[in-house]
Parts: C-alpha cells; structure tokens; sequence
C-alpha cells in the first residue's frame, strides 16, 4: 500500500512540475486571439479556461485575464462556469483512475476518520480550501476525488466556495486597469480569512455518525 500511495504522490508532483514549466499565453497573446477569432473569442477564451486549469495550470491566471479582457458582466458568471467545468472533469478523472486503486488506504484507521468527516462533511472543508487562494484549485480536486466525498457536495462547495473570490479577483483585475484596486485587494484577504476559520471549524467540530 505504501508503494502505491508513494505511486500517486510521485505522480501528482511530476504533474505539477510539467505545468510549472509549461508557458502559458500572456495578455499580448490573449489580445492577438481576440483579434483573430472576432465573435468567437470569450467562446474560445472560457472553453480553454475550462479544459487547461483541468490540469496544475494557475486558475487565478485565466482569471485576471478575464478581468482584463471583458467586463465584469461577463468575466465573472463564466469565469465560474469554466471553473465547474474544470473541477468536475478533474474530479471525474482522478476518481475513476484513482479511487479504487486507494481504497487501503482509505480503510487506514488514520485516514478512516478524515475521509469519514469528509464523506459527512466534506462540503465544509473543500468551500474553505476554496476561498484560500493560496491553496492550488488543481490539488483541492484531485484529493477530492480520492476521498468519500460525494460529487454534489464537492461541486456545490466549489462553485460557492470559489465565487468571492473571483468576483474578487475580478473586479480586482478590472479596477487595476482603470485605477485603484484597493477594495478588492482587501476582499481577497477577508474572504481567505474567512476560509482559514472554515477549516479550523471543520477540524474541531465534531462530525455526527451515521445512522
């Protein structure tokens, strides 16, 4: 069992190093698209938005590049919508591979109890991860999809959980362009505090048994 968790964890990191070193498009290159691609560009922008954060690839990326690009109007309903787009296809991919293939572990007495709270509890703990920005949207996935977690509860905490922070990060990238970002600079900070208390709520609370 040990083999294979150290397996797994091999391969998470030699994922997320891939997408460090992977370039990604900057604003002149986004600007460049747009101007190809006509009507079609938000199109295109929020489908790559969706299929590339599937992988390690900083959401938060795609997210101020929306900001920029169009009004927050736009930016932020579909920037959510590519954000549970994404969530759902790396959930559903790391579960089908993975999930059974961690059952030992899982039925570890030390592991039982996390995934247990996370099986009654779990929408707690992924909406609190969300709202920290610190914590990678890609990781928070793929260790969902490896505990009991149900997929209503993860995507309901993601989408909820990820929502004030990209109106944040939004209006954040939008008013830097035409001047002060102050406000939302200090609404990221709020609501990953507010994140940072949900988990040790979480942690502390105890999780009522099944009957």
């Amino acid at each position: 069992m040990r083999n294979r968790v150290l397996a797994w964890v091999a391969a998470v990191a030699l994922v997320v190093l891939v997408a460090t070193l992977v370039p990604t498009p900057g604003l002149e290159q986004f600007r460049e698209w747009a101007t190809r691609l006509g009507p079609w560009f938000p199109v295109a922008f929020f489908a790559a938005y969706a299929l590339v954060t599937v992988s390690p690839i900083p959401r938060s990326t795609f997210t101020y590049t929306a900001a920029v690009l169009f009004t927050p109007a736009v930016a932020i309903p579909w920037s959510l919508v590519a954000t549970g787009i994404a969530a759902t296809l790396a959930f559903a991919g790391v579960r089908r591979l993975g999930h059974d293939r961690t059952a030992a572990l899982r039925a570890d007495p030390r592991v039982a109890s996390i995934d247990a709270r996370l099986r009654r509890r779990g929408w707690l703990s992924v909406g609190s991860l969300r709202l920290v920005p610190a914590v990678p949207f890609s990781v928070v996935n793929y260790a969902a999809a490896l505990t009991s977690i149900s997929y209503p509860q993860f995507l309901l905490a993601t989408l909820i959980g990820s929502a004030p922070g990209t109106v944040a990060a939004v209006l954040l990238g939008h008013s830097l362009t035409e001047g002060d970002g102050t406000a939302a600079l200090w609404a990221t900070a709020g609501f990953a505090l507010i994140g940072l208390v949900g988990m040790v709520l979480d942690a502390t609370l105890p999780v009522r048994p099944v009957r």
